[in-house]
């Protein structure tokens, strides 16, 4: 297969996942308690007059199908409906909150990536005192779970140095990004450790190879080997979990948004299934799962572009 059909190919997938996907969250609304009309009613006594309108409104009176079709045919225009709390379009409720959320996420995910391989691959390398250091402080940082390093983090770093903000998202982008270092690296810190030991794993495998000690016993340098041989091989399987990990923390960015109130996506999720605002609610759980499939989308198309065996592979099978 070539890698232009590999890459149809999973366009084509990513595109029947986010349907799949969006029916999926756009029926919960019919499996939770109660009915749609209670939801929409908040349990008061309405009129016939309203209650015409609020089915007509929402197309109440159509089958489930037909709803949900003209629910993703708004979702595709922009247009998630209007938040039953907020009276207000849901996409405007949004913006600001999707902003920090996602500026959250890439903030941690730059301090896993650059942090994570760079312990990874050095371990990996320099066997010795330095390697089980590493992994002693990558295992121990395993341990601590996020909301205890951000209550940690902000004790030391915000109460008592008074280096860093305790509260809120900052306004310019320079205050956004000193807001963001210590929920940043709250949410960031398990997993450094965990995409850390895996490199260091995959790396140390790819080295004791007997492809490597053949290219190193023919005399080859040593950083073509490292990097032609060691890195190239090892890429995959820390792709594969980096890829994995970074969607992780759109699940975890809950815990942290609430610690150190950013007003993101999570804690707005978190506020509006407790005032059951359902078009709130199927408008960030779509887009977070949207989110997550696409990352893994991007992480089969690297597999693709490290080895295209894979996708050959994939076409034999």
């Amino acid at each position: 297969m070539t890698l232009g059909r590999f890459l149809l190919g999973r366009l084509i997938a990513l595109v029947v996942t986010l349907l799949l996907a969006s029916l999926a969250v756009y029926g919960a609304l019919y499996l939770a308690p109660g009915t749609p009309i209670s939801f929409l009613t908040r349990g008061r006594t309405v009129t016939p007059e309203e209650l015409a309108a609020i089915k007509a409104r929402y197309f109440l009176d159509e089958g489930f199908l037909s709803q949900y079709g003209h629910w993703i045919a708004g979702v595709l225009h922009g247009d998630f409906g209007t938040s039953i709390i907020g009276k207000a379009p849901v996409l405007s409720l949004l913006g600001g909150r999707a902003l920090n959320t996602f500026m959250l996420v890439a903030f941690a995910s730059i301090i896993i990536l650059v942090i994570g391989l760079t312990v990874g691959i050095t371990a990996g390398l320099k066997r010795g005192w330095l390697d089980r250091t590493l992994m002693v402080g990558a295992t121990g940082a395993m341990a601590i779970p996020a909301f205890v390093a951000a209550i940690v983090l902000v004790l030391i770093f915000a109460v008592n140095l008074r280096w860093f903000p305790v509260f809120g998202a900052g306004d310019s982008l320079s205050d956004r990004l000193y807001h963001l270092v210590l929920p940043g690296v709250a949410l960031a810190l398990a997993s450094v450790a965990y995409v850390a030991r895996l490199t260091r794993a995959a790396v140390r495998t790819e080295a004791d190879s007997d492809h490597v000690q053949t290219a190193v016993s023919r005399g080859l340098p040593r950083g073509a080997v490292i990097s032609r041989h060691v890195l190239r091989n090892a890429m995959i399987p820390i792709v594969t979990v980096a890829g994995l990990t970074i969607g992780s923390l759109i699940a975890g960015a809950v815990v942290i948004e609430q610690v150190f109130q950013l007003n993101g996506l999570g804690s707005y999720l978190v506020q509006a299934v407790g005032q059951k605002d359902f078009p709130v609610v199927q408008a960030i759980v779509l887009i977070l799962v949207a989110v997550f499939i696409v990352l893994n989308t991007v992480v089969d198309v690297l597999y693709a572009v490290l080895d295209p065996r894979i996708s050959a592979g994939r076409q034999a099978a």
